[in-house]
């Protein structure tokens, strides 16, 4: 899952490492600073460290006021790495959505308008086979058939010619469906599937920081009462004087130290999970940048071959004109009363008058 070769490269920084690497120091330090003070666990959002972090749905981010500087991982790009870090309250009623399921979100409702756009393209087609399908129709109506001459002869011509249009109109609405439609239905035949496994990778990552979390939150309220028993004791100490109350304080030193050690040890096996989480979520995030990329160039594409073909259906209608246009040119009435007369004259010879 993780896709190492699309990290990004150093980026707003003055010394060597990878800005991934280098914000995910930012965390890890930020969070070690803050841990061995003992605070009442509860609120999802709430300071770890009066000095330096907040950590908000288990997720530790630095505080404004002692924020480091942190350059974009990809400055002037608006690339979704930098801006989908926190979760987002969708409602007062609802909760919070993750900044990846936003990202999720964004790449299903693409798929849903790619599908779309078949569908119209599909409606697009039938009615460019209706069309057809009238024209060829019409052309093969015997209205005014018995017209001679040249008048004849174009508006024979001009009944073939919506029988031409209406092939022309079947191979656009063939040509649509398998280079415009076909594609669209086709792009990322496994791209549900595909969202999933990103889906379920990111939010395992996820379920795993909020145990490690848990792990912190309890390990520090249990340090939280080992420092408290060792107050006690100690302060019993000056009461009283003995080598029991010697031994105890020793005892609870020694929880005490213990209770430390495991607070460390669990923060930094939640900083190691934070680590993990962070970089899954930049590598992850870019290949969805890069699939949105792919996903509208391909539209984009497959929408001008939509154009030239309309164009070239233009081209085509207009070459079935030219035979009529032609005809139309040569149309003369005389020479067609020439050639009705010629066929249909009775007589040359003209009447006279009777003579007595």
């Amino acid at each position: 899952m993780r896709h190492k070769n699309s990290l990004p490269t150093v980026n707003g920084f003055h010394s060597g490492g990878s800005p991934l690497h280098r914000l995910e120091h930012q965390h890890n330090s930020l969070v070690r600073k803050s841990s061995s003070e003992p605070q009442s666990p509860g609120s999802p959002t709430r300071k770890q460290s009066k000095e330096t972090t907040a950590t908000i749905n288990c997720v530790t981010f630095p505080l404004p006021a002692f924020m480091p500087e942190q350059h974009l991982l990809k400055p002037n790009e608006w690339s979704y790495c930098d801006y989908f870090w926190m979760d987002k309250k969708e409602s007062p009623s609802n909760g919070s959505i993750t900044g990846f399921e936003i990202l999720l979100q964004k790449q299903l409702k693409g798929k849903q308008m790619q599908k779309e756009m078949a569908e119209f393209i599909r409606e697009r087609i039938k009615i460019e086979e209706e069309y057809a399908k009238n024209l060829s129709k019409l052309s093969q109506i015997p209205l005014a058939s018995q017209e001679e001459g040249t008048l004849g002869e174009a508006w024979a011509q001009l009944k073939k010619s919506l029988a031409d249009e209406a092939d022309v109109h079947l191979k656009f609405s063939s040509k649509l469906q398998s280079e415009v439609e076909k594609p669209f239905l086709t792009f990322r035949e496994n791209f549900k599937k595909d969202m999933k496994r990103f889906d379920h990778h990111i939010s395992d990552l996820r379920k795993q920081l909020v145990g490690r979390y848990a792990s912190v939150e309890k390990a520090r309220k249990a340090l939280a009462e080992r420092q408290k028993e060792l107050e006690l004791k100690s302060q019993q100490l000056e009461i009283k004087l003995s080598n029991k109350t010697e031994e105890e304080i020793k005892k609870a030193r020694r929880k005490s130290t213990q209770a430390g050690d495991e607070l460390m040890r669990c923060v930094d096996l939640y900083n190691q999970s934070q680590s993990r989480w962070f970089e899954e979520m930049v590598t992850t995030s870019l290949e969805l940048e890069r699939l949105e990329v792919e996903r509208v160039e391909m539209i984009r594409q497959h929408l001008c071959q939509y154009t030239t073909l309309r164009h070239e259906t233009d081209m085509f209608n207009q070459s079935t004109m030219e035979p009529v246009d032609k005809l139309l040119q040569c149309v003369d009435p005389i020479k067609d009363r020439e050639l009705w007369v010629k066929e249909n004259k009775t007589g040359e010879i003209r009447p006279v008058d009777i003579e007595v």
